[in-house]
């Protein structure tokens, strides 16, 4: 069998096998003898990365071992890499406690409850702060805050799943204000000549009305379940100013060197020392989460750049409005970012679907937890607020089709 099917079928069977983690959860509490492979094979973050061992195995058996390392080795790995270290330095104490200052300070300013008035910065301008720090921070910031507020028993499982929806639409679209934020517009802005400018004309303006409906709709239904009162999600001592503009200069750093792994690697190890260094002013860091995050998304890169034989005839072959909901669904079971690229090489693209598959792609960003880089740091760091540990596919994707629907109908009418 041609390798490339077997690729094609491995796949889909990866995508199916993220809709089941929680059938994998229940085997584990029903089959205690194999609950740890059982809850191994429930995380989510571990699919894609268990499935493309299996495609460099078989492809080691079917064309050769060097053909195998040859094609891991063609593979970039820039964007996990960027988002485990992004995960962890915009996870640490010194910017949560920051972010969370600055989140109360706006807050306070608004004419609503405490808790209210911060969930909604928390899903409407962390978010669109993404289009500056990059939206796998962004998610990493929203999600840590919204954690004590959002995900704790006070609130339904539904809502939830909601907010969940919200969360991950809003980062997908928040990001469009810049040219470099947005994983999807990434990789086509080059190519196409799209600079920030461009993109807040085109795309950014819109994308920010459909997130503030989106996160005003969501805590108009989340308020009553909200705590009357708030915790911090870190430490109540100060964290000192030398301490957070230190931290704040190696996030501006990974940021501005994040297609440069050389260089943003060698800040994140500069960024361990100091944190070691200052353990006193430091909570764990998320090592672990960003891990999974990293192996999730290495494993897409490699099962994804296997696709491109079936993927791309279906891009080219589109007339813009069909492109558009064509990007839409096939999002929700490919990453986002890829398939823009697929689209950025396709020769003579005209500008309309130009914009019509962008549009698309960030627009469906939020469906699944395949369909943007930064959804798996989400729910990494959120699938405890949940039954069983575990996020389901089916409730996230009903908690994103309405948000889906707002962000579809401001790209395509505004």
């Amino acid at each position: 069998m041609n390798i490339e099917v077997i690729a094609a079928v491995l796949f889909a069977v990866a995508v199916v096998h993220t809709f089941s983690t929680k059938f994998f959860e229940h085997l584990a509490h029903r089959h205690t003898r194999h609950a740890g492979l059982f809850h191994l094979l429930g995380e989510v973050e571990v699919v894609f990365g268990f499935w493309a061992a299996v495609l460099i195995t078989v492809m080691a058996l079917v064309a050769g071992s060097s053909t195998a390392v040859a094609y891991a080795e063609s593979r970039q790995f820039t964007e996990p890499l960027f988002v485990f270290v992004i995960m962890v330095v915009a996870g640490s104490r010194p910017i949560l406690e920051f972010i969370s200052a600055s989140v109360g300070a706006i807050a306070r300013l608004l004419p609503w409850p405490s808790a209210v008035a911060q969930t909604w910065l928390c899903l409407a301008f962390v978010p669109l702060v993404g289009s500056l720090i990059t939206e796998p921070a962004a998610m990493t910031l929203a999600a840590l805050l919204l954690r004590p507020l959002v995900f704790g028993p006070t609130v339904p499982e539904r809502l939830k799943y909601a907010a969940l929806g919200v969360l991950f639409v809003n980062i997908s679209i928040g990001g469009t204000l810049t040219s470099f934020a947005a994983p999807p517009v990434l990789m086509v802005a080059a190519t196409w000549g799209w600079d920030s400018a461009f993109m807040a004309i085109q795309f950014g303006w819109k994308c920010a009305i459909a997130v503030l409906v989106n996160a005003s709709v969501v805590t108009l239904l989340l308020r009553k379940h909200l705590p009357t009162t708030r915790d911090g999600p870190v430490a109540a001592s100060a964290v000192p100013v030398s301490v957070i503009a230190i931290h704040l200069a190696v996030l501006t750093g990974v940021v501005a060197f994040a297609h440069h792994p050389v260089i943003f690697l060698g800040l994140f190890l500069l960024f361990l020392g100091y944190a070691q260094a200052y353990e006193r002013h430091q909570s764990p860091l998320i090592l672990k989460e960003a891990l999974l995050v990293g192996f999730f998304l290495a494993g897409l890169v490699v099962l994804g750049g296997m696709q491109q034989w079936w993927l791309q005839p279906i891009v080219s072959g589109l007339e813009p409005v069909a492109l558009f909901f064509g990007a839409l669904g096939l999002t929700a079971i490919t990453d986002n970012a890829a398939l823009t690229y697929l689209g950025s090489q396709i020769e003579g693209i005209s500008d309309p679907a130009k914009f019509m598959l962008v549009a698309g792609a960030v627009a469906g960003g939020g469906l699944t937890v395949i369909a943007n880089a930064p959804n798996p740091a989400g729910v990494a760091l959120l699938r405890h607020g949940f039954e069983d540990e575990s996020i389901g596919a089916g409730g996230l994707l009903l908690g994103a089709l309405p948000p889906t629907a707002v962000a579809a109908l401001m790209l395509l009418l505004l």
